[in-house]
């Protein structure tokens, strides 16, 4: 069955509600843009069909709160780790350097976790 979404810059047309709900999760269909059903009468906000509130909204969640905080402790980390191999104190800053490492890995693997989903 096929539907169409009015936006504010027109009017698509899709051959099914899948579609139309992959368009949703890729944020080309807002939740206030209408859905019409083929044969139907009744234009619908996209946020009230059952299968679109389901569906999950890509977000760029990859680089979320706790992302940002752990890249700024990293940057700070990696700044003590120069700082300490500037004055000499070489174990000191490879810990330093081995806390930035770990803190970039837990990034990388965090946004490659979430891409995934």
């Amino acid at each position: 069955m096929r539907y169409r979404v009015r936006t504010p810059e027109g009017e698509l047309e899709y051959e099914s509600l899948l579609h139309v709900e992959q368009a949703y999760i890729a944020g080309l269909v807002a939740p206030e843009d209408e859905v019409l059903e083929e044969g139907g009468t009744l234009w619908r906000k996209a946020a009230t069909l059952p299968n679109l509130a389901r569906a999950r909204r890509s977000t760029p969640s990859a680089f979320n709160r706790s992302q940002l905080l752990t890249i700024l402790g990293a940057v700070a980390l990696g700044i003590c780790a120069l700082l300490l191999m500037r004055r000499g104190q070489g174990m000191l800053a490879l810990l330093a350097s081995l806390g930035v490492i770990a803190l970039l890995w837990r990034v990388t693997f965090s946004a490659f976790r979430t891409k995934r989903r």
